[in-house]
């Protein structure tokens, strides 16, 4: 168990920490206009919320944060090791004003872990926390949450100080993870029953209450590369093998021949939200929302029709997503053909809702019937490829490239489940492959 207590407020002077509101933040799909000579390490984008929070991207509360060189380093790196016998030794050495991480082994011994500056990285912590010292503030994750405005009123399993990254300020500016933030008191607690041991070097490492998962892509973030394998990082930044739980006390096995540096298409699991990684380089390679506009026009110039009601369709401007409109294109997502919205077909008296069971006019088969709504985040994307295909069940368009890598990535879920879901809107994946392949009738003319 992480401790999140704070004994004092400190200074924002004295944190020596650069606010995050004095960092660029750069709007989703802007990402090649930046200023060449601001140097930025990659990205985060939260899985499940299709480019913006659903009340809007507001601060250090957003889907997509960029991670940006900062004026001067405010890295830290371990330094002093002290052990104490008594509780008030322990807490005056907490509170010397420096960074440090606390270990208590019983309540007669504490193994405290003092950090001193590092001048050559930058650090950045991820939490549910609004203090100051967090740089991208997490909230849990439901899925289908861009269609809700309402604030999740269960209790979060994100921590408050959930992790830290770590960047180089030199070439090639290598991101590491490492599990736990530092609090207001620049401290980190892990107490009695929180999972901590000696290691071989004789130095003390640890684990967070419900965990930091990592899942690095096999071989990069492309179409041909298979999903890796879910891993924990330490309070140290070590790799483990799986707690047999999420919250158990007995750590998984040390796994040596991988580290906690980040990839492009890292994915960071905090039991609650998924974030993934995107490095600046593969940035680069992706689309924008400038492509997924144009791709969008590309598909209504087509102009689509349903082949009942011979009406033309198109899909609604990006902007306007999550909205239904008249034109809206709907999908039988057992069969992939394109229609129109219509009533009739249902097998539940009274339907007629989106996600009922419907038959097909033009086979037969029966399966949900959902509106098609365009991907709009463009870091989740694997290429520009043509809006092609849909995830089942909930209707997100993208490209085949990027269905076939999603749909086969187990995303964590709650203690010990995973389950492949939408990169869009966080949506289990159903049906045999967990997309379909989009069947558009042309316009008869």
């Amino acid at each position: 168990m992480v401790l999140e207590g704070c004994s004092e407020a400190v200074t924002p002077k004295a944190l020596d920490l650069q606010r995050p509101s004095e960092l660029p933040i750069v709007p989703t799909g802007t990402e090649h206009s930046i200023d060449k000579d601001i140097i930025k390490y990659g990205e985060f984008i939260v899985l499940g919320y299709n480019g913006s929070l659903a009340n809007g991207d507001r601060g250090r509360r957003r889907s997509r944060l960029a991670l940006y060189k900062r004026p001067s380093a405010n890295g830290v790196k371990p330094d002093v090791i002290h052990i104490t016998s008594t509780p008030l030794a322990s807490k005056a050495l907490a509170n010397l004003g420096q960074h440090s991480v606390s270990y208590t082994l019983s309540r007669s011994q504490s193994v405290i872990v003092e950090y001193s500056h590092d001048s050559n990285t930058d650090m950045f912590q991820i939490g549910r926390s609004t203090e100051t010292l967090i740089d991208f503030v997490v909230t849990d994750t439901a899925p289908n949450s861009q269609l809700s405005s309402e604030t999740q009123s269960i209790q979060s399993t994100i921590s408050r100080f959930a992790c830290r990254i770590s960047c180089e300020r030199s070439p090639p500016y290598i991101a590491r993870i490492y599990a736990a933030g530092f609090d207001s008191s620049k401290n980190i607690f892990l107490g009695e029953r929180a999972a901590k041991w000696r290691t071989p070097d004789g130095l003390m490492d640890g684990l967070t209450t419900n965990g930091v998962l990592v899942m690095h892509p096999a071989h990069g973030f492309s179409d041909e590369s298979p999903p890796g394998v879910w891993r924990e990082i330490s309070v140290c930044g070590n790799v483990y093998a799986l707690r047999e739980t999420r919250s158990a006390q007995q750590r998984g096995k040390l796994v040596e021949n991988e580290s906690n540096v980040l990839q492009d298409g890292s994915l960071v699991d905090l039991c609650g939200a998924t974030l993934l990684w995107r490095t600046t380089e593969g940035l680069g390679n992706a689309p924008t929302l400038k492509h997924l506009e144009a791709l969008r026009q590309e598909a209504n110039a087509a102009r689509p029709q349903c082949p009942v009601g011979f009406s033309t369709l198109a899909f609604p401007s990006l902007a306007h997503r999550e909205v239904i409109e008249k034109q809206q294109p709907w999908v039988y997502v057992s069969c992939g053909h394109v229609h129109g919205y219509h009533s009739w077909g249902c097998r539940k008296e009274g339907g007629g809702a989106a996600g009922d069971e419907r038959e097909c006019p033009l086979c037969r088969q029966v399966g949900p019937y959902v509106p098609l709504w365009m991907g709009c985040e463009a870091g989740s994307y694997l290429d520009a490829g043509p809006p092609s295909h849909a995830f089942c069940p909930c209707g997100h368009v993208c490209s085949a490239k990027t269905v076939k890598y999603w749909s086969r990535i187990p995303l964590p879920h709650g203690t010990h489940d995973f389950h492949a879901a939408c990169p869009f809107c966080a949506t289990w994946l159903t049906g045999a492959k967990g997309y379909v392949k989009l069947i558009y009738q042309g316009p008869l003319d």
